[in-house]
């Protein structure tokens, strides 16, 4: 049982990182209509501006976590402006963009940090033990910032104005746009918002992973999996999904490998797609 509880802690700092990625292109997915394919490598910028400013210039780590989502949130700005505006409905070229931005931001970071991954500090050391269970300050701080983020992302979109807009947006872009909703402003909002949440998981998962320019495939493959097995532009369904593959590969590892996990992840996904294809939270199309 404390191998098992243990497990459980793990999977939980995993879902955390999961759903901060699969929120931000579940966000992107609802109202730009796209998977955006770089959206991991803006999970990877994030963190090495994180390794560069916490131990390069020595800024305080929630500064720094600061700093790097506004950064990377404004690329997400002019991405949604200078790259998919123009290319409204045309999916194909849309995607060939969304590639070649994620090839292009691996060799630029490749070229400007080189090859060797990077690391850096938290901001608490050390571990909280409760009996047999323990867990690092660092995923503590995953799951803390987590909730706080779901939280306050929920409160924005059912309380504010853009929030309902965003909702409105994604269901119905046409009546929408008909109720005098700027549908551009709101795209590069999402944009924004969702490249930020990507980055703040890049920002706080650095002190537990090495920082490399691969790390943001890892993170896409995940995030795309749990979208399609929570259900594909469901916001309850990114946190359900996240929340079940992160604990299947936090508690599988304990009495196997994390191979298996990761296998037995997709293949939940696959089954998804065969039985259920909107997910389980997700609607049928119409």
């Amino acid at each position: 049982m404390d191998l098992f509880a243990q497990g459980i802690v793990n999977g939980l700092s995993s879902a955390g990182i999961y759903i901060m990625v699969a929120l931000g292109l579940t966000l992107v997915l609802s109202i730009v209509r796209i998977v955006n394919m770089a959206h991991g490598e803006f999970y990877m910028v994030a963190s090495y501006c994180m390794y560069y400013m916490v131990t390069r210039l020595g800024l305080n780590f929630f500064l720094s976590l600061v700093i790097s989502a506004i950064f990377v949130g404004g690329l997400g700005i002019a991405m949604e402006r200078f790259a998919l505006r123009p290319l409204q409905g045309n999916l194909d070229q849309t995607l060939i963009v969304c590639i070649g931005l994620m090839l292009a931001l691996q060799n630029i970071v490749l070229a400007i940090a080189g090859g060797l991954p990077k690391s850096f500090e938290g901001p608490y050391q050390g571990v909280v033990r409760a009996g047999a269970i323990v867990i690092s300050w660092d995923r503590l701080l995953v799951v803390l910032v987590t909730v706080l983020l779901v939280a306050v992302l929920f409160v924005f979109l059912a309380q504010t104005k853009t929030g309902l807009a965003m909702r409105a947006i994604a269901q119905d872009q046409g009546a929408a746009s008909l109720q005098g909703i700027n549908i551009n402003r709101i795209s590069a909002t999402a944009m924004c918002m969702g490249c930020g949440l990507a980055a703040i998981a890049g920002a706080v998962v650095g002190p537990i992973f090495a920082v490399q320019s691969t790390m943001g495939s890892f993170a896409l493959m995940k995030g795309i999996a749990v979208i399609v097995l929570g259900g594909l532009g469901s916001l309850t369904g990114a946190v359900g999904g996240g929340l079940i593959i992160g604990l299947i590969d936090g508690i599988v590892p304990v009495y196997t490998s994390g191979y298996l996990g990761s296998v037995i992840s997709f293949a939940m996904v696959i089954a998804m797609l065969l039985i259920r294809p909107q997910g389980i939270l997700g609607h049928e199309s119409k």
